[in-house]
């Protein structure tokens, strides 16, 4: 037995000898190849440049890497293509050499049974593409995830093929997590309720509020959500994902079948606003992100032509847009889409993720910094993991569309209840933030101080990346400030970068954005000190100057976009919020009385009768 492991352990070293043989032909070939792809790419962007552009709307900007950063960004890609292609043929054409069978023989027996889970490109892609990169993405923390977090330090293991914890622990500032207004860690005033909690009434419900899962506590935090976001109703689940992918399939029909209902939604929206409609069966027509030409383009064809084929009116119209877009830390041009949706007769759905809590003088989201009555928005969304050290969503709108919710929609029959415990951190930071024990309380003295000390923090941080020279996205008093990388390799020594001197970032590439153009995206606290974020301005400015990231160090670059951006403030604040036109639209349309949302499809007198309660699981 001991000369047969011996045996072994000679052809897993001559395994891994030649699997080092291996690489190095693989990266001669995709060097060779990678050089030929470049001609084939310089080629091809010639060609680009004498075809026509494709019509935009005069209101969209374009987020376009300069001509040596695009060519060189897929020169990178196509070499990463051919490396991982050439790597597996090599791997095959080898595989049959004694030494490689003896070494797979020794290997242990896999622990599941069947066919593989993955194939084809996407097996290709995480072993040979997104394996170089892993270790930036999924780091694992440990302690509270405050203004600063522990990240547990990880390397490959020859063994396990796997990245393994290594037993260090790396202390960051935390740049990376969704702690907009410091609530994330320990609080004087949230904590020692939610212990309280706790001790009363556990750490769960352990059934769904359909059942006996709903409490005293979870009814007046609804009534205290719905009253904080000035709605008559609200209803709360605890994921933020499903509040968006449960409820939208409720509110486009009630009985689930969504056929001529038409859905304008951002180009740019989440995915889980995705997969709520698909999963409601409407039609959806994606509009160019924040341009308002494009979507009353939109808005007008559909009333005016109506369903495809057909021709018949649709039964109602949503436009679903979000408050702060996540991946660009922009506003949603909301005081004109509000206009566009009363002047065509649309419901409006708005999706206040990363704007609740964070945005506006009382917390209260885009609505109130923009100056727009909750009255004006149909529906409003939110989640309590943002800004609010807590998990969960909520929808808030009229009482008769949250008692359809309450009753129909998957997510409030299905889920569990959100527990106690999280109901306790939302109740009372909100409480906090909106001074509900008087403007001279503590507690009162605190929330207007995270509130201050955000708005404050954001502008700097996002001043400062901007005079060293970054490309910045996103709009001023968004707490989210993302800047452009481009180069897929880029983004992964960034990320190594920062977390050797001690900064955890988030860098975002593609499925979550286009294939050129990854980025990394910075969360600002309000318990960030200004030493802090010198530190880490300190330490970007230095990685952007090693890896050549400032792509706006031009001042006339800069100054287009500082005038791009100061028009833009002009018409989110100022936009008037009815079309001085709208009496001219409403004549030029056909009559149309759409259906109302939460409410399922109309019936004929004989054919009419309640509607049948869904299947308990």
């Amino acid at each position: 037995q001991s000369n047969h492991i011996l045996d072994c352990h000679e052809m897993q070293l001559g395994a891994q000898l030649c699997g080092g043989a291996c690489q190095a032909a693989a990266l001669g070939v995709g060097v060779v190849v990678a050089v030929l792809a470049l001609v084939v790419v310089a080629w091809a962007l010639l060609l680009r440049r004498r075809k026509p552009a494709p019509q935009l709307p005069a209101d969209y900007h374009e987020l376009q890497p300069s001509t040596a950063v695009y060519i060189s960004s897929v020169a990178f890609y196509i070499f990463l293509v051919v490396r991982a292609i050439s790597l597996d043929l090599v791997d095959r054409a080898l595989a049959g050499l004694p030494w490689r069978r003896r070494a797979r023989s020794c290997a242990p027996d896999p622990v599941r049974r069947g066919p593989p889970l993955k194939s084809g490109l996407q097996d290709l892609y995480e072993r040979r593409m997104y394996g170089r990169i892993s270790d930036t993405f999924n780091r694992p923390i440990t302690g509270e995830a405050a203004a600063s977090l522990t990240v547990l330090a990880r390397e490959w293991s020859r063994e396990t093929g796997e990245l393994e914890r290594t037993g260090e622990k790396i202390r960051c500032i935390n740049l990376g997590s969704y702690n907009y207004l410091g609530f994330g860690g320990c609080d004087e005033i949230c904590t020692p309720a939610v212990l309280r909690v706790v001790a009363e009434h556990g750490t769960g419900t352990n059934s769904t509020r359909a059942e006996v899962g709903t409490s005293a506590l979870h009814l007046e935090f609804e009534r205290e959500v719905a009253r904080f976001i000035g709605k008559e109703a609200a209803i709360t689940l605890g994921m933020g994902f499903a509040t968006n992918s449960t409820m939208i399939p409720t509110l486009v029909d009630a009985d689930g079948d969504g056929r001529g209902v038409l859905v304008l939604s951002d180009a740019l929206n989440h995915s889980s606003i995705i997969e709520g409609v698909r999963a409601s069966g409407a039609c959806v027509m994606p509009f160019v992100h924040n341009s308002m030409i494009d979507l009353e383009a939109k808005l007008r064809d559909a009333r005016t032509r109506g369903q495809p084929r057909s021709g018949a009116p649709w039964r109602k119209i949503i436009v679903i847009v979000e408050g702060i877009y996540s991946m660009e830390g922009e506003f949603c041009r909301l005081r004109e889409t509000v206009a566009l949706k009363k002047a065509y007769g649309a419901f409006l759905y708005l999706d206040e993720a990363h704007s609740i809590g964070a945005i506006g003088p009382t917390g209260r989201g885009v609505a109130e910094l923009f100056g727009v009555p909750p009255a004006e928005i149909d529906v409003m969304m939110g989640t309590f993991t943002k800004s609010f050290g807590s998990v969960g969503g909520y929808i808030a709108a009229s009482s008769p569309v949250i008692e359809t919710l309450r009753a129909r929609s998957q997510g409030a029959l299905y889920a569990s209840a959100m527990s106690l415990p999280a109901v306790q951190q939302v109740l009372s930071s909100v409480r906090v933030i909106s001074q509900a024990d008087g403007p001279q309380s503590k507690a009162a003295q605190l929330g207007r101080a995270k509130l201050e000390a955000l708005r404050e923090n954001t502008l700097y941080f996002r001043r400062a990346l901007v005079e060293m020279g970054c490309e910045v996205l996103g709009d001023d008093g968004s707490p989210v400030v993302p800047i452009m990388i481009y180069h897929p390799e880029k983004m992964a020594l960034f990320s190594r970068q920062m977390l050797r001197r001690g900064i955890a970032v988030v860098v975002v590439g593609y499925p979550a954005t286009p294939l050129l153009l990854s980025r990394v995206r910075f969360c600002i606290s309000a318990a960030h000190t200004r030493e802090q974020l010198d530190y880490a301005l300190g330490a970007i400015r230095d990685s952007c100057r090693r890896l050549r990231m400032f792509y706006c160090a031009d001042p006339a670059v800069r100054a287009a976009n500082d005038a791009r951006n100061t028009e833009r403030a002009e018409l989110l604040f100022s936009a008037p919020l009815e079309l001085p036109r709208a009496r001219e639209i409403a004549a030029s349309l056909p009559a149309w009385s759409p259906e109302p949302l939460a409410e399922g499809r109309r019936r004929s007198p004989s054919t009419a009768g309640p509607p049948s309660p869904p299947q308990p699981q």
